[in-house]
């Protein structure tokens, strides 16, 4: 089944970019008919023959009686073709120059529409891809626009559908911090872990990934050993979501089992600062390396090479009890000792 998708994928792949091709148009055409080409190629799907139109209607006639109308359906154009850079650009040049016109918010809209479909690509479209997992940032973008039409324009046709999407994008956007969250709990980052888990709480209400932002609290807090807390975080779980996955018979179960016992400080810094065993006096990490270098050169010199007795024994490097070479001594193979 997968390979006759990405075989699909190719072909569509293939057809588009036989199709990109740039399109002359009639330079005898008149305003009407421009306009009645490209509405043909809309009807028809061909949205880039309809895109190569409306562009030449635009630049022809600039202050016609459908310069406007124009510029609006090559927002549309431009986002049924799947370029929805274009298809943006477009939207918030109408809106500059058309802030008072009747049908601005439809520009919002598509806008809005064009972020939302950004993330579905077209290998989203055929492969199975857990949307919640990938960078949210065209969700957050088409979030906010469509608040822009919701707040701007409240009682346009097109605010329902918006608010609609907007209910989608906020679970769908709060599931990202979920995801986050557990990251940081395998990592065992119980601070970065915790916060994450509290922004989903104060800034994601009414969705479903409240009570696992709850759950991340407590259990990033337990690890923590943060007890109040944690209880206190606990409750509100047990109060508002009895049945979440993590409370077994009313008890709570961590998802995330602790692996080994690095310090808080490592586990608060994603492990890029380690705690170690404590070092002898005026010893240092460097010279530690560079004894360890020196003694692996050592072992990897060959038998036959190392110096021996009248018995042919290997004769070891003497060295005196209890003192301990220096890392100059080290690196010069001891020839300055």
């Amino acid at each position: 089944m997968q390979v006759r998708h990405l075989l699909l994928i190719a072909i569509l792949a293939l057809t588009a970019a036989c199709s990109s091709t740039k399109e002359v148009v009639d330079e005898n055409l008149s305003e009407v008919e421009l306009y009645q080409q490209a509405q043909a190629d809309l009807d028809n799907h061909s949205y880039t023959s309809a895109t190569a139109k409306l562009k030449a209607l635009e630049s022809r006639y600039p202050f016609g009686r459908y310069a406007d109308q124009a510029q609006l359906e090559l927002i549309y154009a431009y986002y049924k073709n799947s370029e929805p850079e274009a298809a943006k650009s477009a939207a918030e040049r109408f809106i500059r120059l058309h802030p008072q016109h009747p049908n601005v918010d439809y520009a919002y809209y598509l806008k809005g529409l064009t972020s939302f479909d950004q993330d579905v690509g077209l290998l989203a479209r055929f492969l199975p891809l857990d949307m919640t997992k990938r960078d949210p940032g065209a969700a957050r973008d088409s979030y906010n626009e469509f608040a822009q039409l919701t707040s701007r324009f409240p009682n346009s046709r097109y605010a329902p559908d918006a608010k609609q999407r907007m209910i989608y994008l906020r679970n769908l956007l709060a599931a990202y911090e979920i995801h986050v969250a557990d990251y940081y709990l395998t990592r065992q980052a119980y601070v970065a872990a915790a916060n994450r888990g509290r922004y989903v709480v104060e800034n994601f209400q009414e969705t479903p990934s409240v009570g696992d932002g709850l759950a991340v609290m407590v259990e990033s807090y337990q690890r923590m050993h943060l007890d109040q807390l944690a209880n206190t975080s606990l409750e509100v779980l047990k109060t508002n979501y009895p049945d979440h996955p993590s409370l077994v018979d009313g008890q709570f179960v961590p998802q995330v089992s602790e692996s080994d016992n690095r310090s808080w400080l490592s586990k608060a810094t994603l492990g890029m600062i380690e705690s170690s065993t404590p070092l002898p006096p005026g010893e240092t990490r460097a010279n530690m390396d560079i004894q360890k270098q020196y003694q692996d050169a050592k072992d990897a010199i060959p038998a036959e090479l190392k110096p021996k007795d009248a018995d042919g024994n290997i004769i070891e490097e003497p060295q005196a009890e209890g003192k301990s070479r220096s890392w100059f001594s080290y690196m010069t193979l001891g020839l300055f000792d």
